[in-house]
């Protein structure tokens, strides 16, 4: 018999990573049945970490779909978030804008040089790709590769563990998406697609060949 703390964890993590789901959808990933999932569902909407919506598709009676609260999404943690942010407030007073800018391209290189260790030589671009959704994942973004039909690749992170950080000055995401153009190569660009910062549910990066691109 599963845990059933650990299926209500199950449940908000699932959320996290797939965005808004039906409980008949949670019912099959989870394999419990379908009142089971929207017991674990409606904990959560007590709780204030889930809500539901209805959504109406193409054909036949709205689907409730469920997804994280912001008090949910709080769940997974931003690393140290006011530390980090007394920390910017402090440089920021001490040493101006460009003794902040300093700090974020010492980041910046340490996390580059550090990217570049973990892709093989001459692996190709989804093999590229998924280091570095590998190594990204493991500083607590839940980040994954996703190959798309075109030949294109999506690198998707669903959770910022620096999001205090980043609110408070985005040149933290401005460099991170230099930093993964220079480590992913220059046979390919990288542009991103979906911003958690403007309203996204996650941050996704699209990736393609340098040949897709039209003139």
């Amino acid at each position: 018999m599963s845990d059933p703390a650990s299926t209500f964890e199950q449940v908000l993590f699932l959320l996290k990573m797939r965005g808004a789901q039906t409980a008949q959808q949670l019912a099959a990933l989870l394999e419990l049945t379908s009142m089971g999932a929207r017991r674990q569902l409606e904990a959560a909407q007590e709780k204030g970490l889930a809500d539901c919506a209805d959504v109406a598709d193409k054909v036949g009676r709205p689907a409730r779909r469920w997804s994280l609260t912001a008090s949910g999404h709080a769940r997974f943690p931003d690393r140290h978030a006011d530390l980090t942010l007394e920390l910017i407030a402090q440089v920021r007073s001490l040493f101006g804008e460009e003794g902040l800018d300093k700090l974020i391209d010492a980041r910046a290189h340490s996390s580059e040089v550090s990217y570049r260790s973990q892709i093989a030589p001459g692996a190709d671009m989804l093999q590229r790709v998924d280091s570095l959704a590998r190594a990204r994942d493991s500083e607590g973004y839940m980040a994954q590769a996703e190959a798309q039909p075109d030949g294109s690749v999506l690198l998707v992170q669903n959770h910022c563990p620096i999001c205090a950080a980043a609110s408070a000055c985005q040149n933290f995401c401005r460099s991170e998406l230099a930093i993964f153009q220079r480590v992913l190569g220059d046979d390919c660009t990288v542009e991103r697609s979906e911003y958690l910062l403007g309203g996204g549910r996650r941050c996704v990066y699209l990736i393609r060949p340098v040949e897709q691109i039209g003139p």
